[in-house]
């Protein structure tokens, strides 16, 4: 069930990690349009200058710090800053991440421990250091899981299972407030494949550039999502009717998800050669975009995740999209 609305979107300061592409910019451009004081974080330096100087020109009021979050002091420093800056903190976007794709018998341990160290404690320092503002605020804690919180994907092994760690942490550290009492909303948003940079910044073991499996939806959907988050927070908010189909299946019947997955490493591949294997691990990657290079079709919004944030069409979406996973498991079954 939804918890009780939050301050308007014109009245927040939000802290969004990953501000330099992908979601994480299309949220932070959204947001400062509709008039919230945002505070970008990431490590690129020179895109976070040129992002703040754009919300700057177009009227908006941004901060931007360079923050590697699987530093926990710098993560510290961060929330500093926008606390010296505007006072408070209303929202605060775990979004920053990465992937690597390969094998999980070929990747290095160093490179396993490097992800965990972005995807995982960058949430988990992200949410611990935000937390005596947000209560202080009544604000909201928003986490970028995945569609991969729920299932697991082939040569996205460390990945998926960063995302389900992200998963069981923001699950118990709601419990925990909710028992204590605390004003502060928390939110998982599980988004499906978005066209975002996301494929490039990945570090890449393979001899194919890699791409994300279909359906693709539009970083903006994302962004969407988390800023109705931020003023009516929700539970859990699947972006893309795909992903809830397959989280569905996952649940109902996991031995048949399996096999379905199994096919799925292919969908990952492009037939080219890698163009920058290395990714964005240990290194800031190129910023300033929102959108990727998906070679196939993008869908531009999703039904499914309009309707579930929206009561009165909820239901009827929910069945439907329950009817196409049915369809999916006994199809997989015959």
């Amino acid at each position: 069930m939804p918890s009780a609305a939050k301050k308007p979107l014109d009245r927040q300061v939000i802290v969004i990690t990953g501000a330099s592409s992908g979601i994480g910019l299309a949220t932070a451009r959204m947001a400062a349009a509709r008039g919230a004081r945002v505070v970008l974080a990431a490590r690129n330096r020179e895109a976070l200058a040129e992002i703040r100087a754009e919300i700057e020109r177009q009227g908006g009021e941004a901060l931007d710090v360079v923050t590697d979050v699987s530093d926990r002091a710098q993560v510290e420093a961060l929330a500093r800053a926008a606390i010296d800056r505007y006072g408070r903190i209303d929202t605060w976007v775990n979004d920053a991440g990465l992937s690597i794709i390969g094998r999980l018998e070929e990747v290095e341990d160093g490179d396993h421990r490097r992800l965990f160290d972005v995807n995982f404690w960058g949430v988990v320092y992200g949410s611990l250091v935000a937390l005596p503002h947000l209560k202080a605020s009544g604000g909201t804690l928003i986490n970028l899981g995945s569609v991969a919180s729920d299932v697991a994907f082939p040569l996205q092994g460390m990945y998926s299972a960063s995302k389900h760690a992200i998963k069981g942490f923001t699950d118990s550290l709601r419990i925990e407030l909710k028992e204590e009492g605390a004003p502060v909303a928390v939110t998982l948003i599980k988004p499906a494949a978005i066209d975002t940079p996301f494929p490039a910044h990945a570090r890449n073991y393979t001899d194919r550039e890699p791409k994300l499996p279909p359906p693709v939806y539009r970083t903006e959907e994302v962004a969407e999502a988390i800023l109705h988050a931020a003023v009516h927070p929700r539970r859990d908010i699947y972006i893309g009717g795909g992903g809830w189909v397959m989280s569905a299946a996952q649940a109902v019947a996991p031995r048949v998800f399996d096999t379905v997955g199994s096919s799925m490493a292919g969908l990952q591949q492009r037939d080219e050669p890698p163009r920058r294997p290395e990714g964005s691990l240990y290194q800031a990657g190129v910023g300033g975009r929102t959108a990727g290079s998906h070679p196939g079709y993008v869908m531009r919004r999703s039904l499914y995740t309009r309707g579930a944030l929206h009561p009165l069409t909820t239901a009827a979406v929910v069945a439907g999209i329950g009817l196409a996973a049915a369809s999916l498991i006994g199809g997989s079954r015959r």
